[in-house]
């Protein structure tokens, strides 16, 4: 029996766990504490307590299909595409920052935002998709974690089960500094990546060159290189991340006043996804050159193998473990961000402060995706490749809508006060919507349609990029208009968003209305593609 919530009617927070000290998994600050922060000392240790959310998001987006595309990338492209992960990092950097702020400020998850400021159909249709999303990415974690168990000679039926009852164990004991010091554990286990990249010794110079120079893989077909690219954008930004690091700050009971320090911690967990990714590509690069399987990639199973026969045997097992590490961190991230927004939205008790008994509807739903997903990849005849493909296709639907959502909010005075964005945050989260628009409309395309032609993606590149360039320009002169108002005397460290029943409702500004209008029309778009490709198929159409 699902178990409602007890929190205090007059406060912002839906779960009474979420307010107290904060107990990092590399020390605490009381709830109390509110002095000073000066000396380099307590500086550190200040910045120690809060070490977490930002570690975790990014390493857990280097997860098993992270793994799988930038290898791919190496292994047939060479280092080619590594400028792709150079332009990323300020995508990253933006859009986790804008959620990181929403969770300080609101104490409120990003799903039951969406929920009450655009209303139950946007809501639903948010958490529906996201659990359909997830559900199927941490599949294709269990698919990882067997491709490692088999390069390591391990059973894979027993290895997917233990797998399964570690990652349901590190949540289920209740205990938030537990479940944290485990999972920066396996932040730390990413760094098995980095001895594999020093026995390969890839060349530091070409690598150096490509990550900053942009250029397409000579003889690469433009549709096949655009589906890599677009593969290398869905994978390094997510749209679970955006729910997971919003709830997992708002359970940390991080506020605004350490908000500086969340941003460090943030450009530090992208510091280390970034040399993860460019270590992948850059070895795989390095390994298969001039070998008979270079530009023919299997999957991440295939590449350790490789490693190990053209590079050594220590090497390949580092990679299969930095595997099997990545996709651990990824499971228990991906199930964590369902389970804390399925609580948003019902208004369960969602903490990882709570025992199982006293959250059991949160549990239940982070205990029975990974069961599920353990059993899926166990069972034989289960179409795995069609799950994966379809893993894209609910991403390309997801990701748009996720981060059109993110800078309305961002721009919603009830909600953010004296923190909204200003106006070249705008400009950039703008551009960023509007090339994922046009990216997720030629990914949905192409795995609906994987004959699309060369002809016809770069006519929904042109389009796409005037139509941006138009956007983004007019939303840089758009002022934000709501119906609220505050003092210029707010101090910003202490403003904290009013409960829900207390905020006005939103107004339809210019911002909110186009780019709900852009929302809509890609979604009839891509709604019509998946329609009439099934009408095809129905009719015996290929």
């Amino acid at each position: 029996m699902l178990t409602k919530i007890d929190a205090p009617a007059r406060h912002a927070v839906l779960d009474t766990a979420h307010i107290g000290d904060i107990q990092g998994a590399l020390g605490t600050i009381k709830q109390d504490d509110i002095g000073p922060r000066s000396g380099l000392r307590r500086r550190l240790t200040t910045l120690l307590a809060i070490l977490g959310p930002g570690l975790i998001v990014m390493v857990g987006d280097n997860d098993a299909g992270a793994f799988g595309t930038y290898t791919q990338a190496g292994q047939n492209y060479g280092t080619t595409l590594l400028w792709t992960l150079f332009l990323l990092i300020p995508v990253l950097y933006v859009n986790q920052e804008m959620v990181l702020r929403l969770g300080a400020v609101t104490g409120v998850g990003h799903a039951r935002l969406i929920l009450e400021r655009f209303g139950k159909f946007w809501g639903a249709f948010s958490v529906i998709d996201l659990f359909l999303l997830n559900a199927l990415t941490i599949v294709t974690e269990f698919i990882g974690i067997s491709l490692a168990l088999d390069y390591l000679g391990l059973p894979k039926g027993a290895g997917v089960i233990a797998a399964a009852a570690v990652i349901i164990a590190a949540a289920g004991t209740g205990d938030f500094r537990r479940f944290e010091r485990f999972s920066l554990l396996l932040v730390f286990g990413s760094l098995l990546l980095v001895p594999v990249v020093v026995w390969v010794h890839p060349p530091v110079m070409q690598v150096a060159t490509d990550l900053i120079v942009p250029q397409f893989p000579e003889g690469g077909k433009l549709n096949e290189v655009m589906l890599l690219i677009i593969a290398i954008v869905g994978t390094t930004v997510a749209p679970w991340q955006l729910f997971f690091q919003q709830s997992y700050v708002i359970d940390k009971r991080i506020t605004t006043r350490f908000l500086q320090y969340g941003r460090i911690d943030l450009i530090i967990g992208i510091v280390l996804v970034v040399i993860g990714a460019v270590a992948m590509m850059a070895f795989t690069a390095a390994t298969f050159a001039g070998r008979e399987e270079f530009g023919n990639f299997q999957d991440a199973g295939a590449v350790a193998a490789g490693i190990g026969k053209y590079v050594s045997h220590t090497a390949g097992v580092f990679f299969a473990l930095a595997l099997l590490d990545a996709s651990v961190i990824g499971a228990m991230a991906v199930s964590l961000a369902t389970a804390y927004a399925i609580g948003d939205v019902l208004s369960l008790r969602h903490s990882l402060h709570r025992k199982p008994q006293d959250a059991k509807g949160f549990y239940a739903v982070y205990g029975g995706l990974i069961v599920l997903a353990a059993a899926l990849v166990l069972t034989p005849g289960t179409p795995l490749g069609l799950l994966t493909n379809a893993v894209q296709t609910l991403a390309g639907v997801l990701l748009p809508s996720a981060t059109v959502f993110l800078l309305l909010l961002c721009n919603d005075r009830a909600v953010l006060g004296p923190w909204i964005n200003g106006r070249w945050m705008n400009l950039f989260t703008s551009t960023v919507i509007g090339v994922l628009v046009m990216l997720s409309v030629i990914l949905t395309a192409s795995v609906l349609y994987p004959d699309m032609s060369e002809t016809t993606i770069l006519v929904i590149l042109a389009v796409g990029g005037v139509t941006i360039i138009g956007t983004a320009i007019a939303f840089f002169f758009i002022g934000r208009r709501d119906g609220t108002k505050l003092p210029l005397q707010t101090a910003r460290e202490s403003w904290r968003m009013r409960p829900l029943d207390e905020l006005p409702r939103p107004q339809m500004t210019p911002l909110t209305f186009v780019w709900m209008s852009v929302l809509r029309g890609y979604l009839v778009v891509a709604g019509g593609l998946i329609l009439f490709r099934i009408v095809q198929l129905s009719l015996g159409v290929q």
